[in-house]
């Protein structure tokens, strides 16, 4: 869980998934959305791969970048458990 945290703590890997979100892309159409070398990019992609928030695919020469739904998922529930949500907030004493 520690990996999805450090993926989630970036604006540009947020970002990332966000696109990802709507439709699978490819390394290509991610770097024209943003204004960074594709060293940079790169390191992006294996942070989020890493934390198995996306998942790749080559086909020939190029790469497909997918959200992993399920780890996203997954991670939702984290932060929701951590946050108590859903639960009744217990009685404060005064």
């Amino acid at each position: 869980m520690n990996e999805v945290f450090r993926a989630l703590g970036d604006p540009t890997r947020r970002e990332i998934l966000t696109l990802l979100k709507r439709r699978d892309m490819t390394a290509g159409e991610l770097a024209e959305r943003f204004p960074l070398a594709k060293s940079t990019l790169s390191g992006h992609f294996n942070v989020l791969r890493h934390s198995g928030l996306i998942v790749s695919e080559r086909h020939g020469t190029t790469i497909v970048y997918s959200l992993n739904l399920s780890a996203f998922e997954e991670a939702l529930s984290a932060v929701m458990d951590l946050l108590h949500a859903g639960r009744p907030r217990p009685e404060r004493k005064r």
